[in-house]
């Protein structure tokens, strides 16, 4: 069963020269208990993607083609007030950093018990008794004394876990998880991943984990969607396109990846830049930095394609399978 699908998505922002596609063709689907990372470089549209399906792109953008469908109900073209209703009762969000997701005139017992009479039919007793038992379930210590603290007395990771269960309080059925642990240290970033992946499975709750680091997407996701400059390149299993990858910028990610060993004399790194939204080529994206490029990858955009298990945007693919 498919909780949620994305078809053919773009989503387009005016500019004093035309149009710019933002990201464009973004196809998708996620299960219930599913953790789906998306990785890319800085401006490759996987937060604009994720803001997309929440319906938090800022006007004068917006989605100019494709469908987003929850449980099998279209999304995209919802009313501003039906979207609400749906955002945090079906879909919840986890920012990247907690301070702008949490009000600090606000109590962390205030915010939770406001978001779950909100979305659910409890009184204020049943809903603070709610909001100390998510307290629990993400891990911080003493809920009930905590929950009348206000954000500035938690630590960076503990913020987040707050987050995580403003996120989840409402029992939403999709989580959109833009870089939750960047501004976290490493040992914070482990807890924060066995949390996410714990709550996944116990509650069915499928997530969308957008992150830049390939470490967080092996440790945390189920299978991976690679973006670059707008589009999906590459989806699969972790395990299959994290060790087995398919199209060059994949290969070039992974190639990137320190390992432990014998010092290299040169760092592996892809040569060149991504191209802005406004200057993208006319073939493929990546093109200009492909060490495998053919005349076809210039003049022509490769389409995803592929099974549900794996599905690769390469002429190279399609040069091997004939």
């Amino acid at each position: 069963m498919t909780l949620l699908t994305v078809e053919n998505l773009t989503v387009a922002f005016p500019g004093r020269r035309g149009t710019v596609n933002a990201i464009e063709d973004v196809t998708l689907s996620v299960s219930p208990g599913e953790i789906l990372g998306m990785v890319g470089e800085s401006g490759a549209g996987k937060s604009m993607t994720g803001a997309a399906i929440i319906g938090l792109i800022e006007p004068p953008g917006g989605i100019t083609q494709g469908e987003i469908r929850l449980e099998g109900d279209r999304i995209d073209n919802l009313r501003p007030e039906a979207m609400r209703r749906i955002r945090g009762r079906k879909i919840g969000a986890i920012f990247q950093d907690p301070l702008t997701s949490l009000n600090p005139v606000l109590t962390v017992g205030e915010q939770l018990i406001e978001t779950i009479q909100t979305h659910l039919k409890l009184s204020k007793a049943d809903a603070r008794e709610r909001a100390i038992d998510w307290l629990r379930r993400v891990g911080i210590p003493a809920p009930e004394a905590r929950i009348d603290t206000y954000p500035h007395q938690y630590s960076g990771g503990m913020r987040q876990r707050v987050v995580i269960a403003l996120a989840l309080c409402a029992e939403p059925r999709l989580v959109i998880a833009d870089e939750p642990t960047t501004a976290l240290d490493v040992s914070v970033q482990a807890q924060i991943i066995a949390l996410l992946r714990r709550l996944a499975r116990e509650t069915g709750v499928a997530v969308i984990l957008v992150t830049h680091d390939m470490g967080v997407i092996a440790e945390t996701a189920d299978r991976v969607a690679v973006m670059y400059a707008g589009r999906i390149v590459e989806v699969g299993s972790v395990a299959e396109v994290l060790t087995a990858p398919k199209h060059p910028y994949t290969s070039g990610l992974m190639a990137s990846i320190p390992r432990i060993g014998p010092r290299p004399d040169v760092l592996a790194q892809i040569e060149g830049a991504m191209p802005r939204p406004n200057a993208r080529p006319e073939g493929c994206a990546f093109a200009p930095r492909c060490p495998h490029k053919m005349d076809i990858c210039l003049q022509q955009r490769p389409k995803l394609e592929g099974s549900e298990e794996k599905s690769v945007a390469c002429h190279l693919i399609e040069e091997v399978s004939v």
